[in-house]
């Protein structure tokens, strides 16, 4: 690091020709203001004359002249045997803010960063191994094939082509998106043309790419209420008028909101509603259709856990029930193996694949071609099916363990939540408080509280299991039950 910072003031000097100096002068300066900026820390070592004589290309004595001035004015230190030595400490920071005070004016960020800054939702996304109990979201990733997905990767870099290194379809590759047509068809009894999955980074993206091919200042947007905070805050961040819609057992109560042609998308998680764990009845379902039918709006189906709550007696998606091309269907594979592969999907109507990809290929540009071609083959092999079966197992196990551990703390209802949980405090104890004291003992959770778009909320806490082995889980329980019992 010490060598870059030096041998790339002195070549921006040598290559303007800012200075007459000498260049042992030259030396000297960038050092000495590198030392008071503290770019070269205290009792750093600096290379030897001879090193940094050859780095720059310089004769030795020059640097050895430079290193004199240096030690005269104190800077910095000859220790035999150990070489030259950073002295000069700070004591007060007038010298250097006397350099960096220069005042600088910059461009005004846009009304639209603004809101994003406004409404960027305060999560604990910034965690250790250490704190991943129980951060909602997660899946099982200690059970992910990584030694199958190894060997995927090698095999895919073996065959490589430069013409593997250039640019890709923004909407993906066809042999990904028909391989996810076909999975869907046998999985979700989902039949698209595979023309219209896009594939994407994740819900997020999706719901970007959507929000921005749609949404002008104050269209209407249907939430469940509650909802999923990063949805919520990306709408309002295009300055949409989100319009909360209240769920009971059955899911969205769309018969509570009033007929407007205004509204241009109801966003809904139907197979497990985030976060209460609500799987949407078929009525409803249709209901939905019907009200978007009337209205002239699109309909946004976020599958979320999907094969978490949805393996077992599934119910049609609101997709496959659609007789109008009125619902953009989203997923992703970042819940099903692990978040950083980031690839997601989603299927839209056919007269918006044309401005989503214009979105898309002037923002983003498409998801890593690799990615795609191991994900493809990973499908086309059998792991994922083999997967997703090992995953529900383990998830089924886990979350017995976490609700018999803390079921002196917590009540549960019978709702089945997907990969995460919510915890209502016997003793009625403030959520937002709780998931600050818990994240000081490494250990997340989500206060239900901020799930809700209104005044009118319900606490409790949100939390994931199903990536925390027993070991951890155990130790960890016993920690929530030593903070919280009463």
């Amino acid at each position: 690091m010490t060598y870059n910072i030096i041998s790339r003031l002195i070549s921006i000097d040598k290559k303007e020709n800012i200075a007459r100096k000498s260049i042992y002068k030259k030396v000297f300066e960038n050092i000495k203001n590198a030392i008071i900026n503290e770019s070269i820390p205290y009792k750093t070592k600096l290379p030897s004359s001879r090193e940094l004589a050859k780095d720059l290309n310089i004769s030795r004595s020059t640097v050895i002249k430079a290193y004199d001035l240096l030690s005269f004015e104190r800077f910095i230190i000859a220790k035999k045997g150990s070489g030259y030595i950073v002295c000069f400490k700070q004591k007060n920071k007038s010298v250097k803010e006397k350099i960096v005070s220069i005042k600088k004016k910059y461009p005004k960020v846009s009304k639209k960063a603004k809101l994003f800054q406004k409404y960027s939702y305060l999560s604990t996304d910034n965690f250790t191994k250490k704190n991943v109990a129980f951060r909602p979201g997660l899946p099982p990733l200690d059970m992910f094939p990584i030694k199958t997905w190894k060997n995927l990767s090698n095999a895919y870099w073996r065959e490589a082509t430069p013409t593997n290194l250039s640019y890709a379809p923004s909407e993906g590759l066809d042999t990904l998106r028909i391989n996810i047509a076909n999975y869907l068809k046998i999985y979700r009894n989902i039949d698209c043309e595979y023309s219209q999955i896009i594939i994407v980074s994740g819900s997020l993206h999706s719901l970007y790419l959507i929000g921005n091919s749609l949404i002008d200042k104050n269209d209407k947007v249907i939430m469940e209420n509650p909802t999923f905070p990063r949805a919520y805050n990306l709408f309002k961040s295009l300055k949409a008028d989100v319009i909360p819609c209240e769920v009971d057992k059955d899911g969205i109560r769309i018969d509570t909101i009033s007929n407007d042609s205004k509204t241009k998308l109801i966003y809904t998680t139907p197979s497990n509603q985030y976060p209460l764990g609500i799987k949407m009845s078929k009525s409803r379902r249709l209901e939905v259709l019907e009200w978007a039918s009337k209205n002239n709006s699109l309909i946004i189906e976020d599958d979320y856990d999907h094969e978490f709550s949805n393996w077992e007696n599934p119910i049609p998606s609101i997709y496959s029930l659609d007789k109008e091309e009125r619902v953009i269907y989203q997923g992703t594979f970042n819940k099903l193996l692990h978040p950083s592969l980031r690839i997601g999907y989603m299927i839209v109507p056919k007269y918006l694949i044309d401005p989503i990809k214009s979105i898309y290929e002037q923002s983003s540009r498409f998801v890593p071609v690799s990615s795609q071609s191991i994900l493809n083959n990973f499908i086309t092999n059998g792991h994922l099916n083999k997967h997703i079966r090992n995953v529900i197992e383990i998830s089924k196990e886990r979350k017995k363990l976490f609700k018999n551990q803390t079921k002196d703390v917590f009540n549960y209802s019978k709702i089945n939540s997907g990969l995460h949980i919510i915890g209502k405090f016997k003793n009625n104890i403030d959520d937002v408080s709780s998931c600050k004291m818990l994240q000081k003992n490494n250990v997340i959770a989500y206060p239900l509280s901020n799930y809700y778009i209104n005044k009118e909320k319900e606490y409790g806490l949100v939390m994931g299991y199903s990536s925390v082995n027993n070991k951890v889980m155990k130790e960890k329980t016993d920690l929530i039950n030593n903070l919280f019992s009463t």
